[in-house]
């Protein structure tokens, strides 16, 4: 179906047609004085200088044919040429009625057939979540959900950080404390353990032991890169042990990821382009794209009009080691035979602005992707705590993300204990757990992706203002009423939209309105940021209809059961929201 939007510029078009003028002027924007007027049209006052008249002259002209328009109760042309327009009761109430027979709430499917890779998630295993793998997660799922909703196939790709140094150091590490095992035991020919020997809790202590022992020994630290030299080669024990890690890295991930209501399509890392690496260096030097320069193999990404500095991509370093770039090159390259996308969208955190820029200028140079492919990076601000500064535990180190959810969770099982709502402990629990996925999600998804914002579980979990509990205590209400009504015997289901009698009834009709082409801009911004608004605004409208509006004791059967349609269609467009960022609502809270 048509946005409200071009609904109503097919009406305005139509009278800058018939006053004799170009159609396209006729566009159509929400007012910035919604108490003058609900939508405006400004196109009279670029059209003055191609026509050479006044602008009021022209505004008027066009009035005057909007006068007979379905669309609107009022069109006056206002100095200097602004045409103010105030939608008919009538008009709104269609459309909403034709909103809520749709099945995507009006959504138009503009990325039907499109494929897109959406990269995000990016933890390294054998090392726990912390709080900087937050933004990626919730971010990346929502836009996954978003895109999805307006028609493309999205394929969320984990890309964990699974190949090189960090493995060949956790593999050192243990090799000292279990000398014993037989993955580290070159005579061995048996078998290796069905279940890893050592538990996800040894492995998150041993990588930040083995890192600091690297930094002060430099034979450890050869020892580690041998390991991960012969790791990355086939070493049969080496590789078993890596089998290990993964599969109870990969547990202790899904259980976080699973809290957030955080899913992947795909579980890829750097190793899976391993075997692809060398051939696509072969290729690189061959066709000449790639070439040495002190030693090492890089790629020239400036361009004749770039206004800073761009340095070469380096694909190898001097001593022979791959890098990310390395691996980034060969898993696009990769992801275009694999899944050929039309874009493919990473996020990460902002500052790695300038390794994408490196990135996706070789994979053009040396032609991985096709010239019309999309190459996005979306890069996120960081979460800091009340100081400003990102967050830090009190001992000063990078917080475990499932800390930080268990912070969130406890101070939401506190506010529902406070506030006595009637709920048993087990649905208490229940509800907390919901709530708290929400104040979490919302919070991060309210900011823009690249600004920082401050973790403050005081502020998330309230109930009042612009936080995910609000969102849900306003569903929550709305389903009491709908509850009430049914027991009463109305049926909502049946119930049908009437033009709005209040100036609080109109405006929720018009905020429902909105919902489409909100969505819409969050596709094409890759942002839930405006989503997050919207939800905001329409619980907003809803409430303020509420507070003026007797729904359930409202005499006239008609009236009634347009409010009942109504609030029905406010609780279906914000359970379809929240879904789209990712979290849902209790029945009651």
């Amino acid at each position: 179906m048509q946005s409200l939007i071009e609904a109503l510029e097919e009406q305005v078009k139509k009278a800058f047609a018939e006053a004799g003028y170009d159609a396209s002027y006729g566009r159509v924007g929400v007012s910035n004085r919604p108490d003058l007027c609900e939508y405006q049209c400004n196109g009279a006052m670029p059209l003055a200088k191609q026509v050479r008249e006044k602008p009021i002259d022209i505004a008027q002209k066009v009035a005057g044919y909007l006068a007979d328009a379905t669309a609107f109760s009022a069109a006056e042309a206002v100095m200097p040429g602004f045409i103010n327009l105030t939608l008919s009761e009538g008009f709104v109430a269609s459309y909403v009625s034709e909103l809520r027979e749709d099945a995507s709430l009006g959504m138009q499917r503009f990325l039907e057939g499109e494929t897109i890779v959406l990269d995000y998630g990016g933890p390294n295993i054998a090392k726990p979540l912390h709080v900087g793998h937050l933004r990626s997660a919730v971010i990346g799922e929502s836009m996954k959900r978003i895109l999805r909703f307006a028609g493309a196939r999205v394929i969320g790709d984990i890309h964990m950080g699974d190949w090189g140094l960090p493995i060949g150091l956790v593999a050192r590490e243990l090799s000292a404390r279990h000398p014993d095992w037989a993955y580290f035991d070159a005579s061995h020919e048996g078998g290796f353990p069905k279940e890893a020997p050592f538990t996800v809790s040894e492995l998150e202590e041993v990588y930040p032991a083995a890192s600091a022992k690297s930094k002060e020994d430099a034979d450890y630290r050869a020892d580690a890169m041998e390991m991960t030299r012969r790791l990355q080669q086939g070493d049969k024990g080496l590789r078993a042990l890596w089998h290990a890690i993964m599969e109870i890295s990969k547990a202790d991930l899904k259980k976080v990821y699973d809290w957030l209501h955080v899913t992947f399509d795909l579980w890829k890392g750097e190793a899976d382009v391993d075997a692809d690496i060398a051939p696509m260096i072969e290729e690189l030097k061959r066709d000449g794209i790639a070439h040495e320069s002190d030693g090492a193999l890089v790629i020239d990404v400036r361009l004749d009009d770039d206004k800073k500095e761009i340095p070469p991509c380096i694909i190898l370093k001097s001593d022979g080691a791959s890098l990310y770039a390395t691996t980034d090159l060969a898993t696009i390259r990769q992801r275009m035979a694999l899944h050929r996308p039309d874009r493919m969208v990473y996020l990460t955190d902002k500052r790695q602005e300038m390794h994408f820029v490196q990135v996706f200028r070789a994979a053009r140079k040396a032609r991985f992707v096709f010239p019309e492919t999309e190459l996005v990076h979306i890069g996120f601000g960081t979460v800091n705590g009340k100081d400003g500064k990102p967050y830090k535990t009190r001992d000063g180190g990078v917080p475990r993300l499932e800390h930080l959810l268990d912070e969130i969770r406890d101070a939401m099982v506190q506010r529902i204990r406070e506030s006595d709502r009637g709920l048993g402990e087990e649905e208490s629990a229940r509800v907390a757990e919901q709530v708290s996925v929400a104040a979490l999600k919302y919070a991060d998804l309210s900011n823009q992706p690249a600004k920082d914002y401050i973790f403050d579980p005081e502020k998330f979990t309230a109930f009042e203002g612009d936080t995910g509990p609000y969102l849900l205590y306003t569903m929550v209400r709305i389903k009491s009423i709908l509850a009430r009504y049914a027991e009463e015997g109305g049926d909502p289901e049946s119930a049908r939209i009437v033009p709005a009698d209040t100036a609080a009834h109109k405006a929720l009709q018009l905020a429902l309105c909105a919902f489409p082409e909100t969505v819409a801009h969050c596709a094409k911004e890759y942002s839930a940021h405006g989503l997050c608004a919207y939800l905001f605004g329409l619980s907003n409208a809803l409430n303020t209809f509420y507070h003026d509006t007797k729904i359930l004791t409202e005499e006239d059967p008609v009236k009634k059961e347009g409010y009942i349609a109504l609030i029905g269609l406010v609780l279906r467009v914000l359970a379809q929201g929240i879904d789209l960022l990712g979290f849902s609502a209790p029945e009651r809270m």
